[in-house]
């Protein structure tokens, strides 16, 4: 190739590859672009608010790994500008405790890590690792029957004990003659926190909470307003506590499945209202931080004029977590009585606590669970300092996803009794504080001899001297 001729090829080739270059570069352009831009689908008729704009953010970053409260005095724009300088985020304000923010991550560094890290901070009271926790795993009883789908009234030995399936007559909450002074009522709310609730069930679903139209949509200052109309789910930050798991719905049945009529079972309460409240998923598994918006929810949702007195909690741990406790206790400041399974470890929580029925805060009351002869069921945990009262939790028949029944036991099944209870005496005397309530409790048990240094009542709950 002579000069003349290698020139003009040389000139081509350099103009190609700057048109390759520019090209590049500009879809690298299109693409950042198009990252920063919000798409708003076609149907949705008026822009995307601060609020969607945070809740799809929190949605789309990752879980909280820790749970960090601040000193007294340490103003958002320090915890702001410390998070920032560390490339952390606060996922979460919990708003009945100030201070308190669930942090998340960046860089997906070790918990354990981060908890170090910020607990050496000057700002920080405590730090803690945001735990995992899940449902305990289910009981079987000697004895497991399949059962037909449209049972009756008795089967619920828990409930009516008449010596049925080699049980003890009369070991039972005595639910008939309660009945005989109230049922229930559709004015107080029982919070099941737990895998929600299937809402549609048809022996639920005309006791299920549902938010009056005259009461706005929930708002969180950092998740954003959440359209609430048949509860909460943590998880998602989202109105749909639909139960993927059916421990949930379990519990909601033993308190309010609806009585008399003739379908299904009963629940010991006929009449009440159940908010479902989500934070465990279909495997049974969720975190310390869900647990603890759900119950800020039912706060505020007290405050907002919601009668929501009772907190049904049939889960726990070994591990304890300070956050946990101070949002129990501020759940008691607003009168909500938090009542919560003992464990399922035949182990005694005096010596080896389970939460959050250790907590030691006023609202709490821990229940341990007995089988149809008024024994101590084999796996329930005990405590004559911690663990306040026993109900039956031994093949107990209830609600399950689908509109079907299941038994299970655990003191998972024995705490939505006494929660149910609970409801029964407010039904009946609807003015009592919550100390006034978990006395009452406390002092109208059966005294048992099974029970003796093994709770702190000394008995099972009796529905019927409750609200006497």
């Amino acid at each position: 190739m002579n000069r003349n001729n290698f020139l003009p090829h040389v000139a081509l080739a350099l103009v190609l590859i700057l048109v390759a270059a520019f090209a590049g570069q500009l879809r690298r352009w299109q693409k950042q672009w198009k990252s920063q831009v919000r798409i708003i689908p076609a149907e949705k008729k008026h822009p995307a608010t601060i609020d969607e704009i945070a809740l799809t953010d929190s949605l789309h970053l990752g879980r909280p790994e820790i749970l960090v409260r601040f000193k007294p005095g340490v103003s958002e724009e320090t915890i702001d500008r410390i998070t920032s300088q560390l490339n952390d985020r606060v996922e979460d304000r919990i708003e009945n405790a100030p201070g308190l923010d669930a942090i998340d991550d960046l860089d997906n560094e070790d918990a354990t890590e981060l908890v170090a890290q910020y607990s050496k901070m000057p700002e920080v009271e405590y730090a803690e690792e945001n735990y995992e926790i899940s449902l305990p795993d289910a009981v079987e009883g000697p004895l497991v029957p399949v059962l037909p789908h449209d049972p009756q009234f008795s089967d619920q030995w828990a409930l009516s004990n008449e010596g049925q399936r080699g049980g003890k007559k009369g070991a039972d909450i005595s639910a008939p003659l309660a009945w005989a002074t109230t049922t229930g009522s559709d004015k107080v709310v029982v919070a099941v926190l737990d895998s929600g609730v299937d809402y549609n069930h048809a022996d639920l679903v005309n006791n299920m909470w549902v938010r009056p139209a005259n009461l706005p949509p929930y708002h969180d200052d950092d998740l954003g307003i959440i359209d609430d109309v048949n509860g909460f789910d943590a998880i998602d930050n989202s109105s749909d506590p639909m139960d993927d798991n059916g421990h949930g719905t379990h519990c909601a049945g033993i308190i309010g499945a609806e009585g008399s009529n003739d379908i299904g079972i009963a629940g010991v309460d006929w009449k009440v209202q159940i908010m479902p409240l989500k934070f465990m998923n279909a495997g049974g598994f969720g975190t310390t931080k869900d647990a603890i918006e759900a119950i800020n929810y039912v706060i505020e949702r007290k405050k907002a004029g919601v009668n929501v007195r009772i907190i049904s909690a049939s889960w726990g741990s070994t591990q304890k977590s300070r956050a946990l406790e101070d949002i129990i206790r501020k759940a008691y400041e607003e009168g909500i009585l938090f009542v919560a399974a003992a464990g399922n470890a035949s182990t005694n929580n005096d010596r080896a606590p389970h939460f959050p029925s250790s907590y030691n805060v006023p609202n709490v009351v821990s229940v341990a669970a007995l089988d149809r002869n008024d024994q101590l069921a084999s796996f329930s945990n005990y405590g004559p300092k911690s663990v306040a009262i026993a109900a039956p939790g031994v093949d107990i028949l209830s609600t399950w996803l689908g509109n079907e029944y299941e038994e299970k036991s655990g003191t998972s099944m024995a705490t939505p009794v006494v929660a149910g209870v609970a409801a029964l005496v407010l039904a009946n005397e609807p003015g009592l504080t919550v100390d006034e309530l978990k006395k009452k409790l406390l002092t109208s048990v059966d005294k048992l001899d099974s029970l003796n240094g093994k709770v702190t009542s000394g008995g099972r709950i009796n529905a019927a001297k409750a609200v006497e």
